[in-house]
């Protein structure tokens, strides 16, 4: 039996891959290879196709024997679904319903939706726990919101199980350093402060430093993106031993604010990383922290790499060796 990853060129998706591939899985990808990249993509099967094409689709589940579905296949900018709402519910929604139906038409029944802390919107306290209100203050925390429901309403009326994961900021990048973070634009804070200290940017912007924070910058909850692929792992275990369809927060609880990150990084490097300070971005929170205890105490996982010197250093480690990303 195999496990499908949609998505399983990009970031968090080819980190996934090469943890199923690592205990033994069968692993069928399928990306387009719009933002994903082919050389991140360690071993499996590799499908090039959209997922809202229903043939492609229908020839992938047809040339495999997939027993679960793990869905990473998503626009993730927050910019650009402001600016562009229909290409974001085209591909995510769209995409996504097209992959049920799919699913359904073979008898898959077990989906792990990677989502978002988006859903949440503005938090009314933190730590912020699966039962927050869900008020998206984006399109793309909305679209993936959608998805949810959608899978919801598959699951009331045709008995798909599914895990949705909604997680922070992911950052890191693979202990082997063969694969880590690389986008176009890029727009994850680490790897800018990153490709900074590598002489790639100029200066990295502080978005506000007058926020109710100890050092005035916004704090977040930070997470390596090998511990976000264990927890993908230990889903797709849950839904295998008969669980319940759930949501679950992923984080490590604990927050760094951006000059954290900066002032370790530039530890990490030896270097120094110039910054300049910038206004406030509209729509910004001050702190987002997650709870994750749902998670630990139902699926039994944990993160090995909360430190974010580990974090850093990992991806640190990547950037030096790829400090043009990917080349393809």
């Amino acid at each position: 039996m195999a496990v499908l990853v949609t998505g399983g060129a990009g970031y968090i998706g080819s980190h996934t891959v090469a943890e199923l591939l690592a205990r033994g899985e069968e692993v069928v990808i399928v990306d387009s290879l719009e933002t994903g990249h082919r050389t991140s993509v360690l071993g499996g099967a590799l499908h090039v196709g959209d997922i809202r094409d229903k043939a492609f689709l229908e020839g992938v589940f047809g040339q495999h024997d997939i027993d679960a579905v793990i869905h990473f296949a998503a626009y993730s900018l927050v910019g650009e679904s402001m600016q562009n709402p229909a290409k974001y519910y085209d591909n995510n929604v769209h995409g996504t319903l097209v992959l049920l139906q799919v699913m359904q038409q073979f008898g898959v029944k077990r989906i792990v939706f990677s989502s978002t802390a988006a859903t949440y919107g503005e938090p009314e306290r933190t730590p912020i726990e699966e039962t927050a209100k869900t008020n998206p203050t984006n399109v793309y925390g909305e679209t993936k919101l959608t998805m949810e429901r959608m899978m919801r309403w598959f699951d009331e009326t045709h008995s798909l199980k599914y895990v949705a994961l909604r997680y922070f900021n992911a950052a890191g990048a693979h202990e082997s350093g063969l694969i880590g973070e690389d986008h176009c634009p890029e727009t994850h804070l680490v790897p800018i402060v990153l490709q900074t200290a590598l002489g790639k940017r100029d200066e990295i912007a502080v978005f506000g430093n007058d926020y109710p924070t100890e050092d005035g910058t916004c704090i977040r909850d930070y997470i390596h993106v090998s511990d976000l692929a264990d927890a993908h792992l230990l889903a797709v275990d849950y839904l295998r031993q008969d669980g319940e369809s759930d949501v679950f927060n992923l984080g490590s609880g604990n927050g760094f604010s951006v000059l954290d990150v900066i002032h370790t990084a530039e530890r990490v490097t030896g270097l120094s990383i110039p910054t300049v300070i910038r206004e406030r971005r509209a729509g910004d929170p001050a702190v987002l922290i997650a709870s994750a205890d749902k998670a630990k105490s139902i699926l039994g996982w944990k993160p090995k790499r909360e430190n974010m010197e580990i974090i850093i250093q990992s991806a640190w480690r990547w950037h030096q060796a790829h400090p043009n990303g990917y080349v393809e």
